[in-house]
Parts: C-alpha cells; sequence; structure tokens
C-alpha cells in the first residue's frame, strides 16, 4: 500500500483559513502469551485470546494493524464531495480547507511512549518531528483496532484509571502499581475519572452515518477498552483539561480486517468522520457568531 505521509507535505506553509486535524494510528503489538487468565480475561478486546492455552498470540493472528494503514493513506486534504471539483481543497463552500495531518509515524503500543507523546500533540504548535512547520490542530482524531467484529465506533469518553493489562513490551502502567495514584505528583491526579470528548459527537455521528453507506455499521460507544486506545484518548483530553482548552478530539475504533478492501472502506470512513468533525465544528462556531 502507498504511504500518504509522502504526500502531506508537512513542512509547506498553512493557510490561515484551514482547518487542521490531526490523526494518528497505531503500530502492531500484542504481549507476548505468557499472562495469568484474569489479566487476559479483563484485556483489551483486540487482545484476547480466544484460546490462551492453546492458540498463537495476537500478533500472529493480526500482524497488521490497520488503523495506521488507514490513517497513513490519507490525503493531505479533505477532498470535496464528489461531483464538486476534485482539484480544489476549498470545493466544499460551507468548509474552510480542511488540512488533515497525519501523525509521521505508527504510535507504539506501550504506555510509556503514549504518555511521552500524546502532549506533544497540545503544545500549541504541533510540527509532527523533523522540523517540520509548526501547525496549530483544531481536532484530532484517534485511530485504534478494536476487534474482528466488522462494526466502526465513535468512542465519546475516556477512562482515567483500570488500565490493568500489560502493554506490548510486557510492562504495566506504572499509575495501576501499588501507590501509583496517591501521590499528588501522579500526573492525571485530581482529574476527573472519565472525561468525555467536548465534540459534539451524536451530531457528528448523525453527519457521519448520512455521509456513509448504510450497510455499515456505525455506532457512538462509551467504552474504548481500558487499554492503549482507551489510554490515548484519555491522554489527549486530560492533557487539553489541565489546559483548560475544550476537548476537541475523538477514538475511532475499527475492526481488525487489514484486508485491501478493509483498509480502503476505513479510509473512507475516516474522511467521511474528518468531513463530519469539520461540518460540526463550522456549524457550531456559526451559530455561536449569530
Amino acid at each position: 500500500m502507498g504511504d500518504a505521509r509522502l504526500d502531506h507535505d508537512m513542512g509547506s506553509e498553512p493557510r490561515e483559513d484551514e482547518f487542521t486535524i490531526l490523526v494518528t494510528g497505531f503500530g502492531v503489538g500484542s504481549p507476548p502469551n505468557q499472562f495469568p487468565s484474569d489479566l487476559i480475561a479483563t484485556s483489551h478486546p483486540a487482545l484476547v485470546f480466544r484460546n490462551p492455552a492453546t492458540e498463537a498470540p495476537f500478533r500472529a493472528q493480526y500482524p497488521v494493524n490497520p488503523s495506521w494503514e488507514i490513517a497513513r493513506g490519507l490525503p493531505a486534504y479533505l477532498p470535496p464531495l464528489r461531483g464538486k471539483d476534485d482539484g480544489d481543497p476549498a470545493a466544499d463552500s460551507d468548509l474552510p480547507p480542511v488540512r488533515i495531518l497525519v501523525h509521521p509515524e505508527a504510535i507504539r503500543v506501550t504506555y510509556q511512549d503514549v504518555r511521552a507523546l500524546a502532549p506533544s500533540f497540545w503544545d500549541g504548535a504541533y510540527g509532527g518531528g523533523g522540523g517540520a512547520q509548526q501547525r496549530r490542530i483544531d481536532a484530532c482524531v484517534h485511530i485504534g483496532m478494536a476487534s474482528a467484529r466488522p462494526r466502526y465506533a465513535l468512542e465519546r469518553r475516556a477512562h482515567r484509571t483500570g488500565y490493568r493489562t500489560p502493554d506490548v513490551a510486557g510492562e504495566f502502567l506504572e499509575d495501576e502499581l501499588p501507590g501509583g495514584q496517591e501521590d499528588e505528583r501522579w500526573i492525571w491526579h485530581g482529574l476527573p475519572d472519565e472525561l468525555e470528548s467536548a465534540l459534539d459527537i451524536p451530531n457528528v455521528h448523525r453527519r457521519w452515518k448520512e455521509l456513509s453507506s448504510p450497510e455499515v455499521d456505525l455506532r457512538i460507544s462509551d467504552d474504548p477498552g481500558r487499554y492503549l486506545c482507551d489510554f490515548i484518548y484519555y491522554s489527549s483530553l486530560a492533557t487539553l483539561h489541565k489546559q483548560q482548552r475544550p476537548g476537541k478530539v475523538c477514538f475511532f475504533h475499527v475492526p481488525a480486517d487489514a484486508s485491501d478492501g478493509a483498509v480502503e472502506r476505513g479510509r473512507e470512513l475516516a474522511l467521511n468522520l474528518i468531513r463530519s468533525i469539520a461540518e460540526s465544528e463550522m456549524a457550531e462556531k456559526k451559530r455561536a457568531a449569530q
């Protein structure tokens, strides 16, 4: 599959009227098949071994993470709706140019990597690394793999605690170890146990369904899974909460199918979701200005 990151030209000068959406995707990985059954039973659905005693771990069953395949193939700008000028990113008269800024690497499925990386998305001028031109992020879509079931979920909220499954490096989240949440120096001390997206998720979901095929199962979910998907979502929302900024973030859960057809479908749905977010935000901005 091609890598559309090469076409993003993250060093190009951003336009003042652009609406910029950051998109991230996870890489491949799962814990080795060596953990107690009670840990496996409480893990994220994408990590549950169908038969821990006999089956190969998740990595062998799903060697490609479709979330990154979807993210890395997105165009640099939201294309116009079919029937409009395909060469003009501003052809949708109700929208400014919608810049799609894909984080340049698949995010490693570890608590340490996510905790170190997530705040950089919201430091006021995300550059994406490599000395690229810094950009203001208006909204963010984190993408992750949920399960083999053919459904797509728009997650509404994320959780501060309950991360009891080790990451791909076999490491547990330090917060969940004895005493990890008692010290006032804990990074999430005093934050709510749940944080909700500041996007109008029902409105975004309605628009998303209207843009997408009725045959595709698109749902709102309130349980991202208490694993790295939930963790990166809460990390972004917590960073913005601490900065007293609205949490214009959502999480898009996709099935585990990484075939070409499934990735293409996921990419189309991701574009529809991005359009829905931009439309919803522009409509809210217009209402607020009246």
